[in-house]
Order: C-alpha cells, then sequence, then structure tokens
C-alpha cells in the first residue's frame, strides 16, 4: 500500500504544469482536510472525521494511503494549507474538463467590430450594413462604433441617427444589448445576434 502512495507521489511531480503539492510532497506539519468525501474517508480508516478541520499532515497522509487515494494540496497559501484526499488523476481530468467547457463558452461569443465616421456616405453604410448581417446570421455579435475624430465630436447626433438606422436596418438579424453610449471619443453599440429557429 505505501509503496503505491510513494510511487504515486513522485509520478505526480514529474507534472511540471500542475501546481499541485501531492502526497510525500506536502511537508507541513499540519493540513485543513476538506473534501465531500471525508467523513467516508472517516468510516474507511476508523476514526470521526470533520471537513475543515486541521489534522496532523503525517496522519492524513496515513488516511489517504488507507483510502488508496492521494493527498493534494488545494490552497497552499492557506493557513495551514488545504487538502484533500482524492483520486488525483480523476481531479486532474475533472480540471482539464471545467477549464475545456470555460474555453469553448468564450470561444462562442466572437465579437466583431464595425467602423462608422459621422459623415459615412449611404454606399460605405450599406457595405458595412452588409457585413453585420453576415456577421449576425454566423451567430457573432456586432460591436458597431461611430469614431470622432478632432473636431468631428461636435456631430455626436449625427453619429447617434447613422447607429439607430444601424440598429434598424438589422432587426431581422439582431437586437441591440442597449441604446448607443459614448465611450471617450466613440460612440459605441453592441448588436447580439437573434437565435436562430431550428
Amino acid at each position: 500500500m505505501a509503496k503505491k502512495f510513494n510511487r504515486r507521489g513522485r509520478g505526480h511531480s514529474n507534472e511540471k504544469k500542475i501546481q499541485f503539492r501531492t502526497n510525500e510532497h506536502i511537508r507541513v506539519p499540519e493540513v485543513r482536510l476538506v473534501g465531500d468525501n471525508v467523513e467516508g474517508i472517516g468510516k474507511i480508516v476508523g476514526q470521526q472525521l470533520e471537513p475543515g478541520t486541521v489534522y496532523p499532515t503525517r496522519k492524513v497522509k496515513d488516511w489517504a494511503r488507507a483510502a488508496e487515494l492521494d493527498l493534494v494540496e488545494i490552497s497552499p497559501n492557506a493557513r495551514p494549507p488545504v487538502v484533500k484526499i482524492i483520486d488525483f488523476n480523476k481531479f486532474l481530468y475533472e480540471k482539464k474538463k471545467k477549464e475545456k467547457e470555460i474555453k469553448a463558452k468564450a470561444a462562442k461569443t466572437v465579437i466583431k467590430e464595425i467602423r462608422f465616421g459621422p459623415n459615412t456616405d449611404d454606399h460605405d453604410f450599406d457595405f458595412k450594413l452588409r457585413h453585420a448581417k453576415g456577421f449576425l446570421e454566423d451567430g457573432a455579435k456586432v460591436k458597431a462604433y461611430v469614431h470622432f475624430r478632432g473636431r468631428t465630436i461636435v456631430f455626436k447626433e449625427r453619429g447617434e441617427l447613422l447607429l439607430l438606422r444601424f440598429l434598424k436596418e438589422l432587426e431581422e438579424y439582431g437586437s441591440a444589448e442597449a441604446l448607443p453610449k459614448m465611450e471617450g471619443r466613440r460612440m459605441i453599440v453592441i448588436v447580439s445576434p437573434k437565435k436562430v429557429k431550428k
């Protein structure tokens, strides 16, 4: 049993990217034991264990060994460090899976920018409108803005009318998250795509 614990401990230390100390690499005198399985591990080792309680590290290592699991440091900067008795490989797998899901969600929200000037002519407006329609149909958000350079800042109303016209033309494709608003020298509006009916 002990051999397995030591071997696994050494194996995990090779995981350079992982910032978790495990098993024999946890060398502090005391740790705070947390986790949903603390009471279950208590039954395995014949002790009444309470989640969130501070125990001598040596004892907790013995319990992990008895349960054929790993002792993993979750919060090394806490005093004392917080640990869980878990299957480390499973823990890494779940962590990777969660990170993948977060990345996938972030990747789904694509924002395309479309820039206007306060004096954009009809031809340029129509050209940019076609692009915006395409972006929204592809499921991307569109961030449209009027950039006011130098003295053109006096044409705020013109910029607002242009963006409102832009929103009106895109009604079938998407809707504004909020009314156009000024941010520095830009008047911005974000358009979210309409959900496509399957």
